[in-house]
């Protein structure tokens, strides 16, 4: 069974941070890269940022460049979004995903290369 365990969600202010976490425990099955994607109410789920293990290869969607930060830890086997500046569009429910493929860069942000997927994470940006 695979599992990965979302963490870090919150209710923050307009400006302030949050840090996600997503750990992958054991990490037995075969991971590439892994994903942030999140879910705004009544919106599809969308790619917000993803990091290859092995390279450290990054993308992210263009609203959140320069204010979230993907990092992996490979000993912990646990992938961390840092979210500074955050804006109440940030609100959404934060997932994490795991795509077992060997991914080209420009694949980072499509939802249907990914295997596995977190529970979900809220995280809610107040104005």
């Amino acid at each position: 069974q695979v599992q990965l365990v979302e963490s870090g969600g919150g209710l923050v202010q307009a400006g302030g941070s949050l840090r996600l976490s997503c750990a992958a425990p054991g990490r037995t099955f075969s991971s590439n890269v892994m994903g942030w994607f999140r879910q705004a109410p009544g919106k599809d789920r969308t790619f917000v940022a993803a990091v290859n293990w092995n390279t450290g290869t990054t993308d992210y969607v263009d609203p959140v460049k320069g204010r979230f930060t993907i990092v992996r830890d490979n000993a912990k086997n646990t992938v961390y979004l840092q979210m500074n500046s955050l804006k109440p569009e940030d609100t959404a429910v934060y997932y994490c995903a795991s795509a077992s493929s060997r991914l080209l860069r420009w694949d980072y942000g499509s939802r249907t290369k990914y295997d596995y997927w977190g529970q979900g994470t809220q995280v809610t940006v107040s104005s």
